[in-house]
């Protein structure tokens, strides 16, 4: 049983058992449906089990023989990027117009300096609940160590 629980998890290290040692551990586990899987790959005829129990398996893993290594090695990862340019222009070019600045931070505007909590509550008093959401937005950007507050305050302020 250890030689057929080798082919299983490992056939392709691993040489097939005879259909008379596959048949002796059928009747034994006869519910292991690996096991039918590969008395059925070594002999080249379906399982009647198989195919009536699990009929969708038959695009599983296990079913599967394992590809080439050619196939993964043909091509080097230049050809494929080249390749994939080639296909089409899919070329990304900075606008001329970008600025070159990379941000850590986000900007905001000038009147984003005007935010605050009492603000967005005085917003949701008058039942403007898209500007208290807004500041809301804008606060927990200014101060992401309580951006899990300003997430809560965000969904009761869009749930109300």
């Amino acid at each position: 049983m250890e030689h057929l629980k080798h082919c299983i998890t490992r056939p392709e290290r691993a040489e097939r058992p005879s259909a008379e040692a596959l048949d002796a551990a059928l009747a034994r586990y006869g519910w292991f449906m690996p096991l039918r899987l590969l008395r059925a790959r070594t002999t080249g005829a379906d399982d009647a089990l198989w195919q009536a129990i699990a009929p969708w398996r038959t695009q599983s893993s296990l079913c599967t023989d394992t590809p080439a290594a050619e196939e993964f090695t043909a091509f080097s990862s230049d050809d494929i990027i080249e390749r994939f340019l080639c296909e089409e222009d899919l070329r990304i070019v900075a606008d001329d117009g970008a600025d070159d600045e990379v941000r850590t931070q986000p900007r905001l505007d000038d009147d984003d300096c005007l935010v605050s909590e009492d603000l967005a509550a005085i917003y949701l008093a008058q039942g403007l609940r898209d500007e208290a959401v807004a500041i809301y937005r804008k606060l927990s950007l200014l101060n992401p160590e309580k951006s899990v507050y300003f997430a809560e305050l965000i969904a009761q302020a869009e749930n109300k």
